[in-house]
């Protein structure tokens, strides 16, 4: 049964996230005027098919472990001859028809569409589920400190920094980080009076919050919807610094996993919850929103750069060279997979 289980959210969570960006790419060149010729959820024989009025072929296949969105002229992009030796009814609706910006949105909007689809998943989980939120209630003052030479005690809550209102130790330290230039004015509450201090630039404050001083809290629409797109900002911002340290050599390079650790994951996240398992799904969208923007070939990181080379140098890039760069991409991304795949066996079988 936790098989069963386990197959059935990996099946979700890789449909959601991979249909959300494909739809991106789709409805990014549908808007430019650009043809779509196919959107498949997985790869393989197609189980299931159908055309819409516009002439797309949709198909869910037997292998949906990601899919594809088939634009129609996008693999002419280095062959920009070919384009223009197309008689004039070919080129309508042709990928290398539309100007280069427009290029750029049909390429971006799969991630785009991956980064807004964590935020909103982040902001629900903010507004529908409570959570513990440390009060801004000082409970100890470093000795000699910033805010000790200011005259700040144990006890004292913190209302106000600046023109913020602070309802939580959270927003404590983002109008402290605001506030990282110039002298910051807090206005606080003592028993029943209120007090205004001059706090000074400084790295650390020397206050510390009572832990004892916790409610639980839903944030309301505003609330939830900034505190979804600072998750989705940190989730990304850890990716890059997880896969930064890989390569330096600080993190094993064994933590990287395949598809077996997202279905395992995802296993035990549906079991969770209706919530965990959606912010699974976000984690997932995010990583994949993340990974490709890399600037490497046939991601969409390393197609938006060629983009903005071509923008600088006013120069088509192709020939050759740029056909071997993508080879080479395919082969990288293949050892990848290959390697993530013999990590995940290598721990569920104990080879390690």
């Amino acid at each position: 049964m936790h098989t069963i289980l386990t197959v059935i959210a990996l099946l979700i969570v890789l449909g959601v996230v991979v249909f959300v960006h494909e739809f991106g790419h789709f409805m990014a060149a549908r808007w430019a005027g650009v043809r779509v010729d196919a959107f498949s959820i997985g790869f393989g024989p197609a189980m299931l098919k159908w055309t819409d009025k516009r002439g797309t072929v949709w198909k869910l296949c037997c292998l949906p472990l990601g899919g594809y969105v088939s634009i129609y002229g996008q693999e002419d992009m280095f062959n920009r001859k070919k384009y223009l030796r197309l008689p004039k009814s070919k080129k309508i609706g042709h990928y290398l028809s539309v100007p280069a910006w427009k290029q750029f949105i049909i390429i971006g909007a799969g991630v785009f569409m991956n980064f807004m689809l964590a935020w909103v998943i982040y902001s629900a989980d903010f507004m529908f589920r409570p959570r513990t939120v440390q009060l801004p209630v000082i409970g100890q003052v470093v000795r000699d400190s910033v805010a000790f030479n200011a005259g700040i005690k144990p006890g004292d809550i913190i209302i106000k920094i600046d023109k913020s209102n602070i309802n939580n130790w959270g927003e404590l330290i983002i109008a402290k980080e605001i506030a990282s230039e110039h002298d910051a004015t807090v206005l606080l509450a003592r028993r029943d009076k209120l007090i205004r201090v001059s706090l000074a630039p400084a790295e650390r404050w020397g206050l510390i919050a009572d832990g004892s001083k916790t409610e639980f809290r839903k944030l309301g629409f505003f609330g939830a919807c900034y505190s979804g797109l600072r998750e989705t900002y940190y989730q990304s911002k850890n990716l890059l610094v997880v896969l930064k340290q890989i390569i330096t050599g600080e993190r094993s390079s064994k933590q990287l996993g395949s598809f077996i650790t997202i279905a395992q994951v995802s296993g035990h996240a549906l079991e969770a919850g209706f919530m965990v398992f959606l912010s699974i799904i976000a984690l997932i969208s995010v990583n994949l929103g993340v990974i490709n923007l890399l600037p490497l070939p046939v991601l969409d990181g390393g197609y938006l750069l060629i983009l903005i080379i071509e923008a600088i140098t006013r120069r088509k890039l192709g020939g050759k060279a740029m056909e071997i760069t993508i080879l080479c991409g395919w082969i990288l991304i293949g050892l990848l997979f290959l390697f993530t795949m013999w990590n995940d066996i290598s721990r569920v079988f104990g080879l390690n």
